[in-house]
């Protein structure tokens, strides 16, 4: 009588060390080939003007603080959400230094169309007290989206 022996088959083995290679290429390709948008982090509608004036490049940046359309403060260009005492401070200290570098200072004011009006008067008020004198509102030319 004869038996007859099965070998038993190994499992295939899975290189990992080669997979993670692999992965890493393509997450190093993805990285260099990805471009990113940047997009503002404040939506506003702004009210439209027939006679908008575009900044010079050669001009100082002015401070800009935001209003959304619920009435809420943001300051700076990166939009720091600030309530009415701290944006008073900010801009104080702000017109404090542009004074003690011998510059005039501008505040310009970005608000929402649906943004209260007494929002928008408060910012006005700020300004006087920190003695601001050249203010500007954003808008955005007639016609356009």
């Amino acid at each position: 009588m004869k038996f007859i022996v099965h070998k038993r088959r190994t499992a295939p083995a899975v290189i990992i060390v080669a997979l993670i290679d692999v992965l890493i290429v393509l997450v190093i390709f993805l990285l260099v080939t990805t471009t990113f948008k940047q997009q503002p982090s404040l939506k506003l509608t702004l009210p439209e003007s027939t006679q908008a004036l575009k900044s010079g490049a050669n001009e100082d940046a002015p401070l800009v603080v935001s209003i959304d359309e619920r009435g809420g403060y943001r300051y700076g260009i990166d939009n720091t959400p600030e309530t009415l005492p701290q944006l008073r401070s900010q801009l104080l200290i702000a017109a404090e230094k542009a004074r003690a570098s011998g510059k005039e200072i501008k505040l310009a004011v970005r608000a929402d169309k649906q943004a209260p009006w007494g929002r928008i008067v408060d910012v006005m008020d700020l300004a006087k007290q920190a003695n601001i004198k050249l203010m500007s509102a954003y808008t955005k030319e007639a016609g356009t989206r």
